[in-house]
């Protein structure tokens, strides 16, 4: 079989793949300019570490039990500014945290679909988004 044909068809399944991954947060789209990017999620926060970065981050996840949540963003940067924003699955703002307003509180369901949106301005330093 030639090579062009083994590519053609197995396009669909690497974007069908890449799709599932990112439904059960385990792939993440960004569109970041920095000298040195670090991002970490994971399943009680998610940890970045930058330099001169200019971009976003989004990662959908899900919430392990339904009920209230306190979220926390701990930013300790040098300069430039962070914000982390999260989206309802209609992608609709429910909550927004930056180093203003570093706490917040909200409902959140156990089988609903959620994605984090971390917003970056000339930012260096970390972030860590806890909940």
């Amino acid at each position: 079989m030639p090579i062009y044909l083994i590519l053609i068809l197995s396009a669909p399944l690497t974007g069908t793949l890449f799709y599932l991954l990112y439904r059960q947060g385990f792939a993440v789209t960004k569109c970041v300019a920095a000298v040195l990017f670090v991002f970490r999620p994971g399943k009680q926060s998610d940890r970045v570490s930058l330099d001169s970065c200019t971009g976003w981050v989004r990662h959908a996840g899900r919430f392990r039990q339904s009920g209230t949540y306190e979220s926390c963003l701990d930013c300790q940067l040098s300069k430039g500014g962070a914000e982390l924003i999260l989206l309802d699955r209609q992608k609709r703002e429910l909550l927004r945290l930056n180093q203003g307003k570093a706490t917040g509180e909200i409902k959140l369901e156990k089988s609903a679909r959620y994605y984090l949106r971390w917003e970056f301005k000339n930012a260096t330093g970390r972030c860590e988004l806890r909940w």
